[in-house]
């Protein structure tokens, strides 16, 4: 299905959305939208023939539980309701700890990288399987940007991508300014990654903006689109045409003529980019040199060929299902020792997979254990970030202090938009008095019930002298935190109050 050039939807700039032309389709937040009813600038989007796609950014998919039946059912409404063509998601964990760990539950408030191993992809595709019944339509994955490294990986992003696309079927959404991010945080090649991954399998890409401060790419969406970013746009446009392509930004947002231009920044880095006949003739024969020069195996050909460099472990024979045995070949190949990303290449391509009758998108359970120790690793890593617990062994700690201030500055910030009355009542102090209250207040229950929790911290704490602010403040959390709101006459009465004093 091709969708075109699109923007990401957000309430601040409907108008400049709606007015922008050549737009094909938007994107919305589904969190965002009610399950019952759009927002007037989506209907008259959609009245036009706009394909309006909604982007989950809450499932946790990539989280040691399993999807939650509520948001999943949350998601599939919304999909419903704007008769989308697909639904997007992100390979992330975004919660941890609960039952499988007997600690209490922990949010991030944002999305953060699941290590890439074969337990988390296992974890990963049961929870992949289990959300792609319950949609009425297809879902398609975004990969992430992060800070933070796991340590002792097994896999490269590329490999992880593909192995999560041949055992489940699902679509990916491409990020480029996520690889340029993992790129300047990871050391990781976004060549090599566009190399390794299935691009067959992408839906559509993302393009958005950030900003490097002191060596760490930062993912703002806030800023303009870089060169490094079109940059690997472009490398992906030489490799595939992408069904579609969206703009992102989701704060600081610009007037609509520079919307208009980076849109068409990036029309021009796809005409650019897009591959001659003679280009695809010699990467076609560079590929075929390089899978079958001197040295190269007829077992290597075919890894390189089915676009895989993943290595064999027990997890392949789990995933293919009972009497699916390794060949000889492969345990020559990738014998006692042999890494997942090290020589030993495994051999058991797709190809092959199929003339054995191997289907690699059964419905299987996790290894049995693989939920369990992803959501110790899980846990131990979100409550170092926002509890103040100790770093987990060989995380890089200065990194792990950059991850952790990200989080509570966007708590900060997402609190102020969700309950902007906080930041009028506090003045300058908001933002300092958040930050030391979300050091060791971890978020447990969303947005909403955080900025209850922070004004009732306030409150009990003595932080307000102005007696002014402690009654406006009160009265705030009152109002919001009992069974009912409350009566139209005691808000007179207040009113009348604050026009006595003043304020």
């Amino acid at each position: 299905m091709k969708l075109g050039i699109g923007i990401g939807w957000r309430p601040e700039i409907a108008a400049e959305v709606e007015a922008l032309k050549g737009i094909d389709w938007v994107e919305a937040v589904a969190e965002n939208l009610c399950a019952d009813h759009l927002p007037d600038s989506l209907v008259r989007l959609r009245d036009r023939g706009v394909t309006v796609v909604p982007h989950g950014v809450s499932l946790g998919l990539g989280g040691a539980d399993r999807p939650d039946a509520e948001r999943l059912a949350g998601l599939a409404a919304r999909a419903e309701l704007l008769g989308t063509p697909l639904v997007t998601e992100h390979i992330a964990f975004v919660r941890a700890g609960g039952p499988l760990t007997a600690t209490p539950r922990l949010e991030a408030g944002h999305l953060l990288p699941v290590p890439r191993t074969w337990d988390a992809l296992e974890v990963l595709c049961e929870n992949v399987r289990i959300a792609q019944d319950s949609l009425p339509v297809p879902l398609a994955l975004e990969n992430i940007a992060a800070l933070i490294s796991w340590p002792d990986e097994e896999l490269t992003e590329g490999q992880f991508l593909a192995e999560l696309v041949e055992r489940t079927g699902v679509r990916l959404l491409i990020d480029v300014a996520n690889l340029h991010t993992n790129h300047v945080n990871r050391g990781e090649d976004p060549a090599k990654a566009l190399d390794e991954l299935p691009v067959e399998a992408i839906a559509y890409v993302h393009v958005a903006g950030g900003i490097e401060k002191n060596g760490v790419w930062h993912d703002t969406h806030a800023h303009p689109v870089t060169a490094p970013v079109l940059g690997v746009l472009a490398e992906l446009r030489s490799r595939v045409d992408p069904p579609g392509v969206l703009l992102e930004r989701d704060d600081a947002f610009p007037p609509g003529a520079e919307l208009a231009a980076e849109l068409e920044t990036i029309r021009a880095t796809l005409r650019t980019a897009a591959p001659t006949a003679d280009s695809r003739t010699r990467r076609s024969a560079e590929a075929d040199a390089s899978a079958t020069g001197p040295g190269a195996s007829a077992t290597e050909t075919g890894a390189s060929a089915a676009g895989l460099g993943v290595g064999a472990t027990e997890a392949d024979a789990f995933a293919t299902g009972p009497g699916v045995g390794a060949t000889e070949a492969d345990a020559s190949a990738t014998g006692p020792g042999a890494s997942a990303t090290g020589s030993g290449a495994r051999t058991e391509t797709p190809a092959a997979r199929a003339e054995a009758g191997v289907a690699r998108t059964e419905t299987l359970p996790a290894r049995p254990g693989a939920r369990d120790r992803t959501a110790v690793a899980q846990t131990a890593l979100l409550s170092a970030l926002v509890a103040g617990t100790p770093a987990p062994e060989r995380f890089d700690h200065r990194r792990l202090r950059v991850q952790s201030r990200a989080l509570a500055a966007k708590r900060a910030g997402v609190v102020a938009k969700v309950a902007p009355e906080l930041p009028e009542i506090l003045g300058d102090g908001y933002r300092a008095a958040f930050l030391a209250y979300a050091r060791s207040r971890p978020m447990s229950g969303g947005y909403r019930r955080d900025a209850l929790d922070f004004a009732e911290h306030v409150l009990i704490s003595g932080g307000l002298p102005d007696p002014v602010a402690q009654r406006r403040l009160t009265h705030w959390w009152e109002d919001r935190s009992g069974t009912r709101p409350p009566r139209r006459t005691t808000r007179l009465v207040r009113a009348a109050r604050a026009v006595l004093v003043g304020k």
